[in-house]
């Protein structure tokens, strides 16, 4: 059967498994689930990351704390049954990959997690796939050598030919290296080649932020990868004056571009001119974020819906009493788990604002103790506030780091109408936890640096309304009143940190808190709105059903999927 190899850095598969960071890696865990669901025939390529991202914890102070978050390969799976072998750094390195089985509503997806932690390989490569973005560039490239070029031998240690490789980030675009190299072998040498790799790689970009692409410096490119692969990079024009550019041979590769929504395909547009860029935005996985509660509330009253996520539409006839019944059940769960991480007891009443995602500086965590006076001045005068926060910063982010010790200061000094706290050891758990628990998903990005953003959908999902900038997938997803709130009047230019600050408080004071206190059936309707009108489309379902259409399936692929294959698909076209 033909099958999608999808390459990403980082897969979020589970808590337990802690092969991701972020954003990034959630999502590809959300496609992976979201094509198990749809039984579309694909096979994902990450690495075994054994010492994790890492595991954080903070003192009283904020400062952040990190330990590897170890687990074992050999405890949770299996061996995929085969391996491979390939140069990096003018040594042989030996790969061999697990498997884990993603199952979804109509098939199984694997998951091949790579593993150079093998006795024949030296001490140094045994340690090339431990840590998820650690290490210097040197380590950094390995990695991805491993992981690009690893991956296609992998792949054919499998006997999987994949009609199309789809790269999540450029962190995979050094597969172009082996594609290369097995057109000429069969006969396309040169500019046909590459014009036969072309026809069958796709690249999703998600970051705006130009410090978000790898650059490699020319003379270690050469060290790691070899004098050859370099020529040949140069030769594609992957290598300029700046070195080895990964997003730059992802573009050069790939004869489909998008981003992760629609303004960010706008922004990469401008970064990248000369090329096509579409838009597929975000979606996440709609049973797996819904909480518990709920998951049973739908299936009762909606079912269907966990293998066709659009019913969510008729949320608009769920009752109002059940919705409020059910989210004050994922709110009693968010609050144990809040006393369990932090020793804080907060008040299943109080409105409770959630804010949890990557710690660094232009996500703006600090943007709502801006002016604290002010804000104390509000939560005393339209209704009591408790904010809880939780997210990591790299630990080469200081910027990100003085963040949290901002924002924990700041909550060790408010009154006892404003409480605010950042739970330790944010997780996939965590996560869940809080954007169905809280009472509004809080998001303030600086404009135009948020490419999509997913959180804010899982919330949606639980009957979260968001209040937040607009940027990424906001931009689509906000209905005034209706979906949530906005900060600011508007999408274009930059985001300014004062009239951004005074836009936030003004929601807060004039609209969101009078509802929510003094209006609950008004405030239950939201709840609902945003479930029919954002739980419905902004889920990995959506998203994985556009790629089929829009970009795996189409002329390019020259009938690469023949019909006893993907007979059940002909419905998503």
């Amino acid at each position: 059967m033909d099958t999608i190899a999808y390459f990403s850095m980082e897969i979020g598969l589970e808590s337990a498994i802690p092969t991701y960071a972020g954003g990034l890696g959630v999502l590809a865990g959300d496609t992976v689930r979201a094509a198990a669901d749809l039984g579309v025939p694909m096979a994902a390529i990450t690495l075994a990351h054994r010492e994790g991202y890492f595991r954080q914890s903070l003192d009283e102070s904020g400062h952040q704390r990190e330990e590897p978050a170890t687990w074992s390969p050999e405890e949770r799976l299996e061996e995929a049954g085969a391996r491979a072998t390939i140069e990096v750094g003018g040594r042989p390195v030996a790969i061999r990959a697990w498997r884990y089985p993603v199952r979804g509503e109509a098939g199984e997806v694997p998951v091949y997690l790579l593993d150079t932690d093998l006795p024949e390989n030296a001490d140094e490569d045994r340690a090339i796939t431990d840590r998820l973005y650690g290490g210097d560039l040197r380590d950094r490239l390995r990695q991805e050598a491993v992981l690009g070029i690893g991956g296609i031998a992998v792949l054919d240690a499998l006997g999987i030919e994949p009609p199309v490789y789809h790269l999540n980030e450029g962190h995979s675009a050094l597969l172009a290296l082996p594609l290369l190299g097995s057109a000429a072998e069969g006969g396309e040498p040169g500019g046909d080649g590459l014009a036969a790799v072309q026809r069958r790689c796709v690249f999703t970009t998600h970051t705006p932020v130009p410090a978000g692409h790898d650059v490699f410096p020319a003379e270690l490119a050469a060290s790691v990868l070899g004098s050859d692969r370099v020529e040949g990079l140069s030769a594609i024009g992957a290598i300029e004056e700046g070195g080895l550019d990964m997003t730059r041979l992802a573009l050069l590769a790939s004869r489909s571009v998008n981003g992760v929504s629609r303004r960010h395909a706008q922004v990469s547009q401008q970064m990248f001119p000369g090329r096509e860029i579409e838009a597929i935005t975000n979606g996440v996985h709609a049973a797996t974020w819904t909480s518990p509660p709920f998951r049973e509330l739908y299936d009762r009253r909606l079912p269907g819906w966990r293998r066709g996520n659009s019913v969510l539409r008729h949320a608009v006839t769920l009752p109002l009493d059940e919705i409020a019944a059910a989210h004050a059940e994922a709110r009693a769960s968010l609050l144990r788990e809040a006393e369990a991480r932090a020793g804080i007891r907060l008040d299943p009443d109080t409105f409770t604002l959630g804010f949890a995602r990557r710690a660094t500086a232009y996500k703006r965590a600090g943007l709502l103790f801006h002016d604290l006076e002010r804000l104390e001045r509000i939560a005393r005068d339209a209704g009591p506030i408790q904010v809880l926060f939780a997210g990591k910063a790299h630990p080469a982010d200081e910027d990100g780091k003085a963040m949290i010790r901002r924002i924990v200061e700041a909550a060790g000094g408010t009154s006892d109408g404003l409480r605010a706290v950042w739970l330790p050891g944010y997780d996939m758990d965590l996560g869940a936890r809080m954007t169905a628990g809280v009472d509004v998903w809080l998001n303030t990005p600086r404009r135009p640096l948020e490419a999509s953003g997913t959180s804010g959908m899982k919330a949606a999902l639980n009957g979260v309304p968001s209040l937040s900038v607009l940027d990424g997938w906001w931009i689509e997803g906000h209905v005034e009143g209706k979906t949530g709130w906005s900060i600011g009047e508007t999408w274009e230019g930059e985001g300014d940190e004062e009239m951004d600050a005074d836009a936030l408080y003004a929601r807060l004071e004039e609209e969101v808190l009078p509802l929510f206190y003094r209006d609950p059936e008004g405030w239950r309707r939201v709840t609902r709105s945003t479930i029919a009108l954002n739980g419905s489309f902004f889920t990995a379902e959506r998203m994985v059903r556009q790629y089929v259409q829009r970009i795996y399936r189409p002329g390019g692929l020259v009938g690469s999927f023949p019909a006893r294959s993907w007979g059940d698909l002909r419905e998503l076209s």
